[in-house]
């Protein structure tokens, strides 16, 4: 047997042992006729021997480039218009505000009908959405109300499309090959959040703002596209016999039941109020602490995206390595190390090199409780799983992010992150509890 297949199957065994002592074996997802494979050596790349994969990871990059231009000029344009760092931290709220109300209703559209489709349309009300943003504003009429009302649609849209897209990952390669799937979908994301605010930053500086939101708009063609181009099946699911309220409510009675699964959102959720809202500090940061311009937030945001991308294809080595838990505890104390360092920091070389370990220990946290949550069930029920996981993971990000973009106002921003960094401590307790329940983590 070749020795990646032979790890492989460790890894499958190891998280089947996982909840063992709770709920008994996973079980097993039924087959999803894939497109034809080409084996690739090299585990960390392993998942783009899919052709399909490769197809919409390439066309996921190039509209999330196109997102974060967006966003970043985004957030850049509202700090312009009104000075304030709260309003950037509303816009936050009002994109993500829909995920926290919606997304569980969304996860179980995800696992009943054709998530290809669904996740096409949805993009196209996001592509919509982007050219309305870029059209008022060519015109000079993109106050704070069309702001907000654009960006809710959006986020509508964005909830809707998450879950089903997270669900379709694990469609498009076989079940050996799952964790090098989403580890690599999460480098692509990591990757565009690099180039995007790089790039977002160029394009307000030398053209204008509305050039950043039609670029948005033409960059969601590509992933229209490379969706159409997929021949995997992404087959409805069985409809809830109960109706779609007894369809979510099955889900959130699978996490209370099974602990280890309810820990390792705990601890999400942690990081999710208290860590992950740094990133809208940065256009203060940038502006009002280091003296930098749009470049400048725009490099900030980019290194976040930039140290993400370079850990993300090796979750699957240490997946294969170490316990999920030993690296959530790790990335989540470094992670408090890096934000004490970062709201120190007054030199820009310092700060952009913190934002890359802060965009790395991130994106290993998150991603090792994506891979846990997903390995773990059926696959008529990822869209659900998903749905919690995207609900702790962004629905509650803006909860920390208004709050704390309340204090630059009337303190720098730098003290701010001191108590996010003393706050990613109590994520250690609930993996310790688990210890204790199933005797793998």
């Amino acid at each position: 047997m070749p020795e990646h297949d032979a790890e492989d199957s460790a890894c499958e065994r190891e998280l089947i042992m996982l909840g063992e002592g709770e709920t008994g074996p996973a079980p097993s997802p039924p087959p999803v006729e894939t497109a034809a494979r080409k084996p690739l050596r090299g585990s960390v790349l392993s998942a783009f021997g899919y052709r399909d994969f490769s197809i919409i990871w390439s066309g996921a990059l190039l509209s999330n480039i196109g997102t974060w231009i967006h966003m970043s000029a985004l957030f850049w344009y509202v700090k312009e218009i009104t000075g304030s760092d709260t309003w950037v931290g509303l816009v936050t709220v009002a994109n993500f505000v829909p995920v926290f109300f919606l997304v569980l209703f969304a996860g179980s559209m995800a696992d009943v009908l054709n998530r290809k489709l669904l996740i096409i349309f949805t993009q196209a009300v996001m592509m919509l959405s982007a050219l309305a943003l870029g059209v008022f504003t060519s015109f000079g009429a993109s106050n704070l109300a069309v702001i907000m009302v654009i960006t809710t649609v959006m986020g509508i849209a964005f909830t809707f499309n998450f879950p089903a897209w997270r669900a379709i990952i694990t469609d498009l390669v076989e079940p050996g090959d799952i964790l090098n799937a989403v580890a690599l979908d999460a480098a692509e994301f990591n990757v565009a959040r690099f180039i995007g605010p790089l790039l977002g930053g160029m394009i307000v500086s030398a053209l204008s703002v509305s050039a950043a939101f039609y670029i948005n708009a033409g960059s969601f063609l590509t992933i229209i596209g490379a969706l159409i181009l997929v021949r995997t099946k992404t087959p409805r699911g069985p409809a809830p016999p109960h109706g779609t309220l007894r369809h979510v409510h099955e889900i959130i009675v699978y996490v209370r039941k099974n602990h280890w699964a309810l820990n390792v959102l705990v601890v999400l959720s942690v990081a999710s109020i208290f860590g992950l809202p740094f990133i809208v500090l940065l256009p203060g940061m940038a502006k009002d602490v280091l003296g930098s311009d749009a470049r400048g937030y725009g490099l900030l945001l980019g290194f976040v995206g930039l140290g993400a991308a370079a850990s993300a294809p090796f979750v699957t080595w240490l997946n294969r390595r170490f316990k999920e838990s030993e690296i959530i505890k790790i990335s989540a104390l470094i992670s408090g190390l890096f934000l004490v360092g970062f709201s120190l920091s007054r030199l820009f070389w310092l700060s952009l090199l913190l934002s890359a370990g802060l965009g790395s220990t991130f994106l290993m946290l998150s991603a090792a409780v994506n891979t846990v949550l997903q390995a773990r069930v059926e696959r008529n029920m990822r869209g659900r799983i998903m749905s919690m996981y995207i609900l702790v993971f962004q629905g509650l990000m803006p909860v920390g992010g208004s709050s704390w973009e309340r204090w630059p106002t009337a303190i720098p921003p730098p003290p701010c992150s001191w108590p996010v960094a003393w706050s990613a401590r109590p994520c250690r307790w609930p993996l310790s509890r688990s210890r204790h329940s199933s005797g793998t983590w």
